[in-house]
């Protein structure tokens, strides 16, 4: 079990990274609207995003060059330079989404703020400038030992909940083997688009041949290992979007985002006692700072890396230095940002 852990380590950072209070809320409010009948296009995601994933470290440990590497080594330092720009303004958005997701979780767990305004924006500065020095002072071992923790509690956390709320075998198998677009013309494709597509992260993919350097992994050989930790990530990630469908598909939510979730463990609440809201509300707490500690760590290193081909475009298989000014000042930006904005 401790040699599979280790195996599954990068796969595990990919799902919690990627598992965010987007997600759990747009899989929540799939299965409100329609029920388990879109279960099949959470399989459908997941499988998707572990085909494109595991293509992008075959390419790394077969060339020992990251995709960014590859893509700048062959289109030039223009490539690079749109991509930082793109990365700068894909980090200020989704930075503050997540400082927020974080403060509205927080605050609906110690509401020790009059106005859930300024809770929100209190607590999301603290969550924020938490995961910059958990980040700077732990390395990469902490936050690997961080996000496994969020993970487990995460998924144990979302699957008791879909399990105590169950709606039928029978109905789950359907919604799962069965795939259907219910209320074609009414939204139902824009759900099905959205739950195929929001499953796991994004730049998260990329982020993922960074992690497997920190785990050595620099060779062919270790493809094997890759495509188990993949399938353990995507799997991890389709069950989680599954409950999230399932609790949806028999309590009534509302809202978006993180103040769904919210929303979600008050009417969890009121069905299955206090504890199994404030459980949950924990739960959504770990998925979205998960997934704040995910970005903060992995996405420096794109910077990182997109910044060195730009000035010495070469070939490499060591780590990103998470000690090297490039890391340290795009990690401090990710975290003082969206904050100051």
């Amino acid at each position: 079990m401790k040699r599979f852990l280790a195996i599954v380590g990068p796969g595990l950072l990919v799902a919690a990274t990627g598992i965010g209070a987007g997600d759990l809320a747009t899989a929540g409010f799939a299965g409100s609207y329609l029920g388990t009948a879109l279960l099949w296009a959470v399989a459908v995601g997941a499988l998707l995003k572990f085909v494109v994933t595991e293509g992008l470290a075959r390419w790394q440990l077969a060339t020992g060059t990251t995709l960014l590497e590859g893509v700048t080594g062959k289109f030039g330092r223009g490539f690079g330079f749109g991509f930082l720009v793109y990365l700068a303004f894909w980090s200020f958005f989704v930075g503050s989404a997540l400082m927020s997701a974080c403060g509205v979780t927080l605050h609906a767990l110690f509401p020790v703020f009059s106005a859930a305004e300024t809770g929100k924006i209190v607590f999301g500065v603290l969550s924020a400038l938490t995961g910059w020095l958990l980040v700077l002072i732990g390395g990469y071992a902490l936050f690997e030992k961080l996000m496994k923790l969020c993970i487990a509690f995460m998924f144990v956390t979302v699957v008791v909940t879909a399990g105590l709320l169950w709606p039928g075998t029978a109905e789950v198998a359907r919604g799962l083997f069965l795939p259907s677009i219910p209320e074609l013309d009414s939204g139902g494709l824009g759900w099905t688009v959205a739950l195929i597509g929001g499953v796991g992260g994004t730049v998260t993919v990329l982020c993922y041949g960074y992690w497997i350097r920190e785990e050595n992994r620099t060779g062919a050989e270790h493809l094997a290992a890759s495509r188990i930790d993949l399938a353990a990530a995507y799997l991890v990630t389709a069950l989680f979007g599954m409950a999230m469908i399932i609790i949806g598909s028999t309590i009534e939510v509302e809202g978006r985002g993180a103040g769904l979730l919210v929303s979600l463990a008050g009417r969890l609440e009121s069905v299955l006692g206090p504890a199994a809201g404030m459980a949950f509300l924990i739960g959504a707490f770990g998925a979205v700072f998960s997934s704040l500690l995910g970005v903060w760590q992995a996405v420096p290193y794109l910077f990182s890396d997109t910044l060195q081909q730009i000035r010495e475009p070469a070939a490499g298989v060591e780590p990103v230095d998470t000690r090297s000014l490039p890391y340290r000042g795009y990690l401090a930006a990710l975290a003082i940002g969206p904050a100051a904005g």
